[in-house]
């Protein structure tokens, strides 16, 4: 922010009538342990009262808000040899947003802290949440009916409708956001001047209108549009990671690349990037020999696109991952499922950002609802690679596309896990799977079918299928379902 901004905005706020919930004057208080609790009581206060962000500002005086200037020096200021910030920044859980901005008029100065609302659960510092109870600095403990009021919000507001900028004109929403390639990506003629634009994306809540001819650009606008995604704070750790590893561990790094724009306009150039990382095969056909990539083109970008769409954006600092390995690829974003993951094959997917879903998937960057899986499962089988993998850790959910395996070198649980999951797939389709199709799956010879029994065999003991006879056929006919059918 640059300093007439700055100064316009010290204006702004020193001209309301008393301080609020989410304002607070000071003149030279710079007690550090005070400044903490304000970020908890104005982060919280800020939610609570629907404000994108909240502001603790010196040199402004209190009653009445005369611009008198302060000596406080955010930046100069220490806690045991502990820059103020960075003892703020380890003070507060979870990780408070706020930035600070310094200015001088006329040889007074001016420091502002501006504080980000809280996001999903309240912010504490050291022991305590803090809240504003009018414009007193009050434990948030000590008031359990704002407290439960604090919870419900958390509960009713979705992260896209978060303000990731305000006070933008529509001149800086154009320049911050890839409005051409909004248009493009949604098969709409670009509008020939600005109002228009303007106008769209008020309708698709990218950004809503606010105060003075200014806008706020919401997380949603930010997320899919930014064409950079540094301009806007917390968002920005939401940027898709893609890391190469040189082996089948972490312990040596190829490169790393992190992604810079919003995900509607980087995503094509994502997942190209990702699949030139990707190992190649030779296969032989009947006249000629070619490469392909060692996952199939859908798979991956149907799996990139599912852990855009499903992570849980309310975990800071965290964003979606892509690995890829020697043997392997991993495909991680934060966040545990909201169905279990052995019923994504059939179950259509429930996502906790509904509105993010609905326009990545009306600009075509992943299949309509509830096909997305069972592309994926069909293509690595027409591939005849191992089943995939889903995992979920304590704040995860790990998706792994495993490397060409023969029959042999396949454990057990893979092997389980691909007639499950071939078991689901023939299930959508009308279809149950028998000794015969779990061959070719496996690539197990005609000859050796017993082996193609034993899997069916230890998928059973899982309880992973179950046979399917409703007219006491042979054994040699018995075909399967899943063990939900």
């Amino acid at each position: 922010m640059d300093n007439p901004t700055f100064l316009t905005l010290i204006r702004e706020l020193a001209s309301l009538p008393r301080e609020t919930e989410w304002l607070e004057f000071k003149h030279n208080n710079s007690d550090p342990a005070d400044i903490g609790e304000y970020i908890s009581a104005i982060s919280n206060s800020a939610a609570l009262h629907g404000r994108p962000r909240g502001y603790v500002i010196w040199g402004v005086k209190d009653g009445t808000h005369d611009l008198v200037g302060t000596s406080f020096r955010p930046h100069e200021a220490k806690v045991s040899s502990q820059e103020l910030e960075n003892w703020l920044v380890g003070s507060l859980y979870p990780q408070a947003h706020f930035k600070i901005y310094e200015g001088s008029d006329g040889g007074r100065h001016f420091v502002a802290f501006e504080i980000a609302a809280a996001a999903h659960t309240p912010v504490r510092f050291k022991d305590f949440e803090y809240v504003r109870v009018g414009t007193y600095k009050k434990k948030l403990r000590d008031h359990p009916e704002i407290e439960r009021k604090l919870w419900s919000v958390f509960q009713n507001k979705a992260f896209e409708d978060d303000i990731a900028l305000d006070r933008a004109t529509s001149e800086q929403v154009l320049q911050l956001l890839d409005y051409p390639e909004y248009f493009r990506l949604t098969q709409q003629p670009l509008p020939e001047n600005r109002s228009a634009i303007i106008a769209k994306f008020e309708a698709e809540r990218l950004i809503l209108r606010g105060r003075d001819d200014r806008f706020e650009i919401t997380n949603l606008g930010a997320i899919l549009f930014a064409r950079q995604l540094g301009n806007f704070g917390r968002v920005a750790r939401k940027a898709l990671r893609v890391i190469i590893y040189k082996g089948a561990n972490r312990i040596e790094t190829i490169k790393e690349q992190n992604g810079s724009s919003g995900y509607a306009i980087g995503f094509e150039g994502a997942i190209r990037y990702i699949n030139d990382q990707l190992p190649q095969n030779e296969q032989i056909g009947q006249a000629l020999r070619r490469e392909v990539r060692m996952y199939p083109e859908l798979a991956v970008r149907e799996l990139v696109a599912n852990a855009l769409i499903h992570q849980d954006l309310t975990i800071t600092g965290a964003g979606p991952t892509v690995e890829v390995f020697a043997d392997r690829m991993e495909i991680t974003n934060p966040g545990v499922p909201l169905i279990d993951p052995l019923r994504f094959i059939d179950e259509p997917p429930r996502s906790r950002n509904e509105t993010l879903a609905s326009l990545m998937r009306r600009m075509a960057m992943c299949e309509e609802r509830g096909s997305g899986i069972d592309k994926v499962i069909s293509s690595i089988e027409e591939y005849q690679l191992p089943a995939p993998d889903f995992r979920v850790t304590q704040q995860s959910t790990v998706a792994i596309l495993l490397g060409p395996r023969d029959f042999a070198a396949m454990d057990r649980p893979d092997r389980v896990r691909a007639c499950y999951q071939h078991a689901c797939l023939w299930y959508v389709s009308g279809k149950r799977i028998t000794n015969a199709s779990l061959r070719q799956r496996l690539g197990i010879k005609v000859t050796n079918y017993p082996v193609a029994s034993r899997v069916l065999r230890d998928a059973q003991d899982a309880k992973l299928i179950k046979p399917y006879a409703p007219n006491g056929e042979a054994k040699k006919d018995i075909s399967y379902v899943p063990y939900w059918a």
